[in-house]
């Protein structure tokens, strides 16, 4: 039973969004300012769970948060996928043309770039969240100064929406996860997806024949992601994803690579969200 979970940003945020259809409105959100901040709180005790964006379909995985997972042995319990629909927001009565300056976080801005380049007077400024912009905005009442954020935020902020829809690629998501310090307590029958962590020797052939494992053992690969060893130049640690149907092909696959590849490890054993 979770009863508290611990966000990137606040109110209004992406996360915030997440938080609402993962579980429930009625879910205790408690707001940090930075994924560090998030991690730390869940792991001292303080709350039940986390959600940590993974991968936007723009602008790619967000790397640091699959080192925080795997440094402090977080288990990735589920996975949730939003509809990204970024827009500009400001204090009423204003115009597009009003506006000087646009705050917001650099992943946002990223997604985004394609729309300022048709108003270059404004000045693009990164922030570290989008909500607690808009919020910002709202405490201080300051013009000629937007934000990128959610409708969402814009109505807890009571700011105009100049401009809806405003990311370059409309059909945008982000993937989060829901890490815990424990476990998940899916029974296996439901579990159809997992995220795994293992290190390669430097030879010829070495990732695809774990690949050819994961394929003769009925398992698909969703993605794979390398990240390199910062105590050791040029040695990567693979984190990769994988879908199957039954439970007992991927124990099979799992059993396999404990063998072969090295620094094995499972982070999580969950719910494919894109069935």
């Amino acid at each position: 039973m979770i009863a508290s979970v611990a966000i990137q940003g606040v109110k209004g945020s992406f996360h915030h969004i997440v938080s609402q259809e993962y579980f429930d409105e009625h879910i205790l959100v408690n707001e940090y300012l930075s994924f560090d901040n998030v991690v730390e709180n869940v792991i001292n005790g303080k709350h039940d769970a986390a959600i940590m964006a993974i991968e936007n379909s723009i602008a790619g995985s967000i790397i640091p948060n699959y080192a925080l997972i795997d440094h402090h042995h977080l288990h990735i319990v589920g996975e949730h996928y939003l509809d990204i629909q970024h827009h500009l927001m400001a204090l009423p009565n204003q115009s597009i043309d009003d506006i000087k300056e646009v705050y917001s976080h650099p992943m946002a801005l990223l997604q985004c770039k394609e729309f300022f380049k048709q108003h270059p007077h404004i000045k693009l400024i990164e922030d570290r969240d989008t909500a607690e912009v808009a919020q910002r905005i709202q405490k201080t009442q300051t013009k000629n100064v937007a934000a990128i954020a959610s409708d969402l935020a814009a109505d807890l902020f009571n700011l105009e929406i100049l401009a809806d829809s405003i990311q370059t690629i409309k059909h945008n998501e982000t993937r989060f996860f829901i890490v815990k310090t424990q476990n998940s307590e899916i029974p296996e029958a439901e579990i159809n997806k997992a995220s795994v962590k293992f290190e390669l020797d430097h030879k010829r052939g070495s990732l695809a024949t774990i690949l050819n494992v994961l394929s003769d053992c009925k398992l698909n690969l969703t993605k794979i992601q390398s990240l390199p060893k910062i105590n050791v130049p040029w040695k990567y640690a693979f984190f990769v994803d994988v879908t199957f149907e039954y439970y007992d092909d991927y124990k099979k696959a799992k059993s396999i690579m404990e063998i072969m590849a090295q620094d094995f490890k499972v982070l999580g054993e969950y719910k494919n969200a894109r069935l």
